[in-house]
Formats: structure tokens, C-alpha cells, sequence
């Protein structure tokens, strides 16, 4: 029997990150080439704002500095990537 990951806030944001990764061209699937989709980087992006959004002062100091931290290095990428 297969075991599952463990369910966790970290594993639902790097979860995120790397939906928002993939969109941005930044890794792809194994054996495929990246490529950019930049509205379903904005979406993976945006869902993260939501849940930092609704889980303000809820969440422990790692948690929390992992979503800020996540959010601005997207942001920050996705930024760039519409600008060229």
C-alpha cells in the first residue's frame, strides 16, 4: 500500500509554488521542456495571496515567513516575465 504525504500547510505552499513555477517557465514535468503560462502562474500566484490573505495571524512564524517569502520571489518573477 502506498503511503500518502504527510498533509501540511508547507506541502499546500510548495504545492502552489510549484504549479506557479511551472507556469512560469521555470521547470517542467520530467522529460518535457518548460513553458510559460503566465495566467496559470497568475492563478497559483493569486491563490496563494488568498490564502496568505485568510490565514493572517493564524499561522506559526515558519509558516507565515514561508508564504511571505514564496509570494514575493513569484511575484517578483511574474513581474518580470510579463515585462519581456
Amino acid at each position: 500500500m502506498d503511503t500518502a504525504p504527510v498533509v501540511s500547510f508547507e506541502l499546500l505552499v510548495a504545492s502552489l509554488v510549484m504549479q506557479a513555477q511551472v507556469g512560469l517557465g521555470l521547470m517542467a514535468m520530467p522529460g518535457e521542456e518548460p513553458q510559460k503560462d503566465l495566467a496559470a502562474a497568475k492563478y497559483a500566484i493569486d491563490l496563494l495571496g488568498v490564502l496568505e490573505e485568510k490565514t493572517k495571524g493564524n499561522l506559526t512564524l515558519e509558516e507565515d515567513r514561508l508564504l511571505k517569502n514564496s509570494l514575493t520571489e513569484l511575484r517578483f518573477r511574474y513581474l518580470n516575465q510579463e515585462a519581456n
